[in-house]
């Protein structure tokens, strides 16, 4: 219940003096809430630091394999106007040159009932009896069977079939005029090559596409390419694979060949090539990510001697341990190593001012240009000696500090929370003292006005009923 007074006793409003006194025994409590507030954000700027050492992670563990080194750039040239083909390339390719002459694009098989039985309408039944069948086979594949009944028409016919699923497209085309139609079926296979042609083997509607047979729209074909010349002179041989497919995946390792159109006067001459500048890309990377880190901290650690302002990782040892952690991953001397043992061989310089680093990029490309395996060998784990590499080194320092029962990040996030819950749960207890603080005090001074009132009461009656005493 809320006491309020007036001050009317004495002439003296004890509402502002309750409130000093109310203020002055919030002190405690402001300072339990500063603490809790520091604990706070020093939590939330540890989790940031976290998110950021995960990243470096990432990053790392785009280099710690054999395999991730293995980026590859393709080249196309051709003599043509159209380039015959295209060509994409994975980490499995071997750097290479190779001449490939498309001699034939693979095209599915498209077939149309004959002229002879076309129909002037879509809806015209086209079973002469009560029920019939229209029966085709795909390649060597099972034979499909529609059922039809006495009025299934040509539009009912093109429906079953496609409703069926099994690689054909059912479609109707008219070949007369918009005033008098010839409505002819269209079957199409959804897949290219020979192993995809429609044979139809069975049909007892008017279109009678098993006697009078089917015209063929476009016929079922293999691609065909040449790899290499013949040159008897020079002993060379040229192989000529056929596929189904336009797209060839399996025939040059690592390469798919993507064909677009036929040139068998004119090989298309392809180049694998190791890919230095991804390579490079994926090394600036990882330094940022690094530099990202040392940044994070030095902005976070800092004392301002004539503001007296300090950052919030100012006597944070963790963060400074994070730091040193992962700059000893990065810098460390790899054993066993020859050309290149650590990364200031390679380009990384560390800046005196801030502790981040500048890739020297010069250096780096002489590395990879000249040395691209004893590069590729200071990042990745030596499967043979079990020797981590940098990339490796820096994965795993980083699950030492995040590791969610050992890691010093996590130890640290968790002792802050329980920070947090105790400076929580202590201003929860003294604002409920401080509430009862202020009651009291209220209910002591609205007495003390009450009080001052009556014995203000009691002398003006003494003064009116003894005038003489007046003043």
């Amino acid at each position: 219940m809320a006491i309020s007074f007036g001050g009317l006793g004495n002439g003296v409003d004890f509402g502002p003096i309750v409130d000093a006194l109310v203020q002055a025994k919030r002190l405690p409590i402001d300072g339990l809430t500063t603490r809790k507030l520091d604990a706070q954000k020093k939590q939330t700027e540890l989790g940031l630091l976290g998110g950021k050492l995960l990243s470096l992670q990432g990053l790392a563990s785009s280099l710690r394999t054999r395999v991730s080194f293995n980026k590859n750039q393709v080249n196309v040239a051709s003599a043509s106007a159209q380039t015959p083909l295209s060509a994409s390339v994975s980490s499995a390719a071997a750097p290479g040159t190779y001449q490939v002459t498309v001699n034939q694009l693979a095209s599915a098989h498209q077939i149309i009932s004959k002229a002879s039985t076309a129909v002037s309408s879509i809806d015209t039944d086209i079973v002469n009896g009560a029920s019939g069948i229209f029966q085709f086979q795909v390649g060597s594949g099972s034979t499909q069977t529609v059922n039809l009944n006495a009025d299934s028409t040509l539009e009912d016919l093109r429906a079953a079939i496609n409703d069926l699923g099994v690689g054909v497209s059912g479609s109707i085309l008219n070949t007369g005029t918009e005033g008098s139609p010839q409505f002819r079926l269209v079957l199409s296979a959804n897949e290219t090559g020979v192993d995809h042609t429609i044979t139809i083997v069975g049909d007892d509607t008017t279109l009678n596409t098993v006697t009078t047979g089917v015209d063929t729209f476009q016929a079922a074909q293999d691609s065909e390419v040449v790899l290499g010349t013949t040159d008897v002179g020079a002993g060379t041989t040229a192989i000529t694979i056929n596929r189904s497919t336009n797209t060839l995946s399996d025939v040059i390792d690592g390469l798919t060949l993507n064909l677009q159109a036929i040139d068998a006067t004119n090989p298309v001459t392809i180049s694998v090539t190791q890919d230095n500048a991804a390579v490079k890309e994926a090394i600036s990377e990882f330094v940022a990510g690094y530099n990202e880190i040392v940044s994070f901290v030095n902005e976070r650690t800092f004392y301002n001697t004539e503001t007296k302002e300090r950052g919030i990782f100012v006597g944070e040892s963790l963060a400074r341990n994070v730091l040193d952690r992962v700059r000893e991953s990065v810098f460390s001397q790899i054993s066993g190593l020859t050309t290149y043992t650590g990364v200031s061989r390679i380009g990384f310089e560390t800046q005196a001012t801030d502790g981040t680093i500048k890739l020297n990029e010069a250096t780096l490309d002489t590395a990879l240009s000249t040395n691209f395996s004893a590069v590729r060998d200071l990042f990745v784990k030596n499967v043979t000696t079990g020797t981590n590499g940098i990339a490796e080194g820096v994965v795993n320092a980083i699950d030492g500090l995040d590791d969610i029962a050992t890691g010093s990040l996590t130890i640290r996030q968790k002792a802050l929370t329980k920070q947090v819950n105790d400076f929580t749960n202590q201003i929860s207890f003294k604002e409920e003292a401080l509430a009862r603080f202020e009651e009291q005090q209220r209910l002591k001074f609205a007495n003390l006005d009450g009080l001052l009132a009556r014995l203000q009461g009691q002398l003006n009656q003494l003064q009116n009923a003894f005038p003489s005493i007046n003043g």
